[in-house]
C-alpha cells in the first residue's frame, strides 16, 4: 500500500516507520523542515512515567510503551532513552495503593516518605510533608532524537518520501487523497493527518470544534556547578506537590533543566508562537524560586511555549475516522509522546488494514462510529472519535 501522512511530529513519523517495517511504501509531507522544530513534538525532552493513578490499563500500556521505546533504540540504531527513573508526589496514605498499581502493572516502585525525599533530593523542591512513588520502568526520552533518527532512518529507505515545505491544506477522504498548498496532489491508498495543533484547519467544522487548543510555557536552566552532581542523579519529577502541579525534568545527556507547571498550561484560540511571553516566564520564575533552593532567574538560559489539542469532551487525544482508511489522530502533548510507538503501532495497523493492535488507550481499541460533516471550503469529511 502507498500512505500519505500529513505531518511530521513524532506520531507521523513513527506511524511512518511502522508502515514502511511492515513493506508498505509511505509519502510524508509537512509544512516545515521533517522533522519541524517548531512542532510539540520537537523538545530537548520528554517524561516517559507509567503511573495513572487508578487506572491499571493505562499503566500497564505505559510499561508497554517503556519496552516499545528501548525496542525502537535497536530499529533505529540511536540512543535517546535515558532511564532514570520518575518520582510523582503523592500523599502519604496514597502511596502504598500507587505502588501497587506499578507493581501489577509490571514495574518496579517504591515508595519515600518526606523525611527520604528531604534527604535525597534536597535540591529538587518537593512541597513540605510531601512523600513520592519512584518508578524504575521510566525515564527521559530525548525528543529532538528521536526525531531526528526517524527522519533519518525514512530518507534513507526506498520505500519513504519525505516532503519539507510542502504544507497540507485539504483532503479528500473519498479518494484517500491530500492537497498542498503549492496545488499539487498526493494520492495514496490510505491518509493519515497528524498535524499536531494545525490538525483543527484540516477537519470539519463539528471535528474542529471537538479540540481545543492549549499553550504551555517552559523554562530551560542550567544549574550550577556545585549542584550538577546532585541533579544528574535526579530521575524525572512529574509532580513536586505543589497545588500548582510544578514539574521538571533533570538534565540528562547535556540537556538542561527543564521546569513548568500545569498553572502555565492555557486555553489559546490560535497557533503562537515559541517565544514565552513575559508574564508566564515571570510566573514559572517565581514559582520555583519559591521551591528549589538557590534557585535564581540567572539559571535561565531559555524559555519556550508549545501547542497541543486535547478533546473538549474527554481531555484527551482525538481519533477521527473520516473514511476507509483515512484516520486523523489530533493530540501531540507529552502523553501521546510518551505513548507514541503504541499509537503509531495501532495507526499502521488501522491503516494498512492488518490485525487490530490492542494498545489499552482510549481512543485507540474501542470501535470508532462514524458521523458526516462539511467542511465549507474542502470536499466533504466523515468522521467522528
Amino acid at each position: 500500500m502507498r500512505i500519505v501522512l500529513a505531518g511530521g511530529g513524532v506520531i507521523a513519523l513513527l506511524t511512518a516507520v511502522e508502515c514502511v517495517s511492515a513493506g508498505h511504501e509511505v509519502v510524508i509531507a509537512d509544512q516545515a523542515d521533517i522533522p519541524f522544530s517548531g512542532a510539540t513534538s520537537f523538545d530537548r525532552h520528554r517524561v516517559l512515567r507509567a503511573l495513572h493513578r487508578d487506572d491499571l490499563a493505562t499503566t500497564a500500556a505505559a510499561v508497554s510503551a517503556h519496552h516499545a521505546w528501548i525496542d525502537l533504540e535497536q530499529v533505529l540504531a540511536t540512543s535517546f532513552y535515558e532511564q532514570v527513573g520518575a518520582l510523582t508526589a503523592v500523599a502519604a496514605r496514597q502511596a502504598p495503593a500507587a505502588q501497587e498499581l506499578l507493581i501489577a502493572a509490571g514495574s518496579k516502585a517504591e515508595v519515600f516518605g518526606a523525611d527520604d525525599l528531604a534527604a535525597e533530593f534536597p535540591h529538587a523542591g518537593f512541597a513540605p510533608g510531601t512523600g513520592a512513588v519512584f518508578e524504575a520502568h521510566a525515564g527521559v526520552l530525548l525528543a529532538d532524537r528521536v526525531l531526528a533518527a526517524c527522519a533519518g532512518w525514512l530518507r534513507w529507505h526506498a520505500h519513504a518520501e519525505l516532503h519539507p515545505h510542502r504544507k497540507v491544506i485539504g483532503v479528500d477522504a473519498g479518494r484517500a487523497e491530500v492537497r498542498l498548498a503549492d496545488g499539487e496532489v498526493l494520492k495514496g491508498d490510505a491518509v493519515l493527518l497528524a498535524a499536531g495543533p494545525w490538525s483543527r484547519d484540516l477537519l470539519a467544522p463539528e471535528l474542529s470544534r471537538e479540540l481545543v487548543l492549549h499553550r504551555q510555557t517552559m523554562l530551560y536552566c542550567d544549574v550550577p556547578p556545585a549542584d550538577a552532581a546532585a541533579w544528574a542523579a535526579t530521575p524525572a519529577i512529574t509532580s513536586l506537590g505543589t497545588p500548582g502541579g510544578a514539574w521538571l525534568v533533570p538534565p540528562v545527556a547535556g540537556t538542561p533543566l527543564k521546569l513548568s507547571a500545569a498553572s502555565a498550561c492555557r486555553v489559546v484560540d490560535e497557533v503562537g508562537g515559541g517565544v514565552a511571553p513575559s508574564w508566564w516566564r515571570e510566573h514559572l520564575i517565581d514559582t520555583f524560586a519559591a521551591l528549589i533552593p538557590g534557585f535564581r532567574r540567572d539559571w535561565l538560559v531559555d524559555t519556550r511555549d508549545c501547542h497541543y489539542l486535547a478533546r473538549r469532551s474527554t481531555l484527551g487525544p482525538m481519533l477521527a475516522v473520516l473514511g476507509d482508511r483515512v484516520l486523523s489522530y489530533a493530540a501531540c502533548g507529552g502523553s501521546s509522546f510518551k505513548f507514541a510507538p503504541l499509537i503509531a503501532r495501532s495507526l499502521a495497523a488501522r491503516l494498512t488494514g492488518a490485525a487490530p493492535v490492542t494498545t489499552g488507550l482510549e481512543p485507540l481499541d474501542r470501535p470508532l462510529v462514524r458521523a458526516s460533516g462539511i467542511h465549507p471550503t474542502r470536499p466533504a469529511l466523515r468522521g467522528v472519535s
